[in-house]
């Protein structure tokens, strides 16, 4: 998982570089001698202009884009609750093939695969066992899971703040001029420094605004599929459920009727 995240964010970087047009880049020649507005390109008004402060931003934007596509790929009904799976692991149960459940249930890589496994594992204690085996094991999975996402919440409260650090440094760097100059600073020094207040905000918000609806689309669609899972594995380990208790109580409400039916005079 390490390995794919590291490559997705090698990928995802070289993308965030070639996405900028190609006279975004420094150029020679006939474009040297243009003058200062045709030479103000997207990248350096929108990156350079920003300073450290709009790289590290920049840098959170590739790592919420990689976390993005690795959750898309690994939080989905495919792998948390494979309708192919639990298929199989229902067909052994009822069948009574526990041993062959119990195989498939420890090779099977997906949640549903973990609770069942963990269910079987305590069978001897009882089904309230079980039961509590099933609750912890869901509990235990979706709290990886949400821990997993936790990421993308990080990036999204933390990309704001830097924006507003960078802002703060803009007027900070633009005072600074002001004082030491004794004067108003000429109109490039001005646009210099209010750039690197203006260029991080922007990027804190582009960043945070995604991160933040990705992560509450991930959040919610963990509580789905986790209530899948615990759905499926009650319906698959429901043969276990003793049905003694049942009936007795069935017997006994027959006869308590059968008594008020004899005590009430004809």
């Amino acid at each position: 998982m390490v390995r794919r995240l590291i490559s997705l964010t090698g990928l995802l970087a070289l993308a965030t570089v070639l996405m900028f047009p190609a006279s975004a880049w420094p150029q020679t020649g006939g474009a040297a001698e243009s003058t200062t507005a045709d030479n103000l390109k997207y990248f350096d008004f929108f990156v350079v202009k920003g300073g450290w402060i709009a790289y590290i931003i920049i840098m959170l934007s590739v790592v919420a884009m990689a976390l993005t596509i690795e959750h898309c790929i690994s939080i989905r009904r495919a792998t948390i609750v494979p309708p192919a799976a639990a298929g199989q692991l229902r067909s052994m149960i009822e069948e009574k093939r526990y041993v062959e459940a119990l195989q498939f249930a420890a090779e099977e890589p997906s949640m549903i695969g973990h609770v069942v496994m963990a269910a079987l594992r305590d069978s001897p204690n009882g089904f309230a066992a079980m039961e509590r085996a099933m609750d912890e094991c869901l509990e235990e999975r979706s709290a990886k899971l949400f821990r997993k996402i936790e990421y993308l919440n990080i990036i999204g409260a933390v990309s704001p703040m830097l924006g507003l650090f960078g802002t703060v440094v803009g007027m900070i760097m633009l005072f600074a001029e002001i004082h030491a100059a004794d004067a108003f600073p000429r109109a490039q020094t001005v646009a210099d420094n209010v750039a690197v207040a203006l260029v991080t905000t922007f990027w804190g918000l582009a960043v945070a605004i995604p991160s933040l609806s990705v992560y509450a689309v991930f959040r919610n669609r963990i509580d789905v599929l986790v209530s899948e899972c615990a759905l499926e594995s009650d319906r698959i380990l429901s043969v276990f459920k003793p049905t003694a208790s049942r009936a007795s109580a069935e017997e006994a409400l027959t006869a308590t009727v059968a008594e008020e039916r004899h005590a009430i005079p004809t």
